[in-house]
């Protein structure tokens, strides 16, 4: 038995899941500054957001899977599908029962954040669900998938960004405030940053397979310049909501986390060969995850 579910782990890719959260906490956070944090709220947000990351991550197995794109040319760690530890029927199955349980959570924290009075909120939030279903599903699964048109960075900016971290502070508040759009695009930044490293590393064995994502598209070059773009930009606009939104020294505190971001733009730089961007994977993804912690705790405290 433990055989069958090592490989299920392994295609969960728990190592995502840290980034999936940034912009809940973000959110939490940012409605807890305004005296509007519920904990039952944020952990049922937090469940439902990673359900939704696992979905997208055995969706994206099995679509690359059964495409082909998952291959011994692949630089990455092996796919549950591409190894064979996983069979497609069973990998559609596991989708089919995660997106169950993304209704069931869904439905438990529309009920849980606006109850009965807020109408337009729970139809905008079934509405929000199922496009993130969607999303999650279609990046690689069927015949039209966006990830294989090069739209995956827009998607994970708007929904790493904008959705989940104006969609959570929502859950709490009940409405927008302006204060949570320039954390939102810095998070939105960052995110697609981790795609775009991810699809450098992959550029080659994508192209093969003629997955054309942004950085198959763009080329090496002008993908590494696109790279450097993204985070630069997000420490710029993060930069910029210090300054707006100052009210403590507290709120710096997310500073710290340049210091990994630096590293990793000096890395990318130094970057030679397709394998050189597996590494930063990991450091980007738990920098996104410092950044919001910090952000977020330094307008709590």
């Amino acid at each position: 038995m433990f055989k069958k579910i090592k490989p299920w782990i392994s295609a969960f890719r728990l190592r995502t899941l840290p980034l999936s959260v940034s912009g809940i906490i973000i959110g939490a956070c940012l409605a807890e500054h305004n005296g509007a944090f519920n904990y039952f709220i944020f952990i049922i947000a937090l469940l439902l957001t990673i359900s939704l990351q696992i979905l997208s991550n055995i969706a994206n197995d099995y679509g690359d899977g059964v495409k082909g794109t998952d291959n011994h040319t692949r630089i990455g760690p092996e796919r549950a599908i591409q190894s064979g530890a996983i069979s497609e029927d069973e990998m559609m199955l596991g989708i089919k029962n995660n997106i169950l349980i993304v209704i069931g959570l869904t439905v438990l924290l529309i009920y849980v954040s606006f109850g009965v009075n807020h109408l337009l909120l729970t139809l905008l939030f079934f509405l929000l669900a199922g496009l993130s279903i969607y999303a999650a599903v279609t990046y690689t699964v069927g015949k039209s998938a966006y990830g294989y048109r090069g739209l995956g960075d827009l998607f994970v900016f708007i929904f790493f960004g904008f959705v989940s971290v104006g969609g959570s502070y929502m859950l709490f508040v009940k409405h927008l405030d302006h204060h949570i759009f320039l954390p939102a695009i810095s998070l939105g930044l960052l995110s697609t940053g981790v795609l775009n490293l991810n699809n450098m590393r992959d550029i080659e064995s994508d192209k093969a397979s003629n997955k054309m994502t942004l950085a198959v598209k763009l080329g090496k070059k002008r993908a590494k310049q696109y790279h450097l773009f993204l985070i630069g930009s997000a420490i710029a606009v993060s930069m910029l909501f210090a300054v707006l939104y100052y009210s403590s020294f507290y709120n710096l505190l997310f500073f710290i986390a340049y210091i990994p971001l630096t590293i990793h733009i000096i890395k990318v730089i130094k970057a030679k060969s397709p394998s050189d961007f597996d590494p930063q994977l990991k450091v980007l993804a738990l920098t996104t995850f410092l950044f919001s912690v910090l952000l977020g705790i330094g307008y709590i405290l």
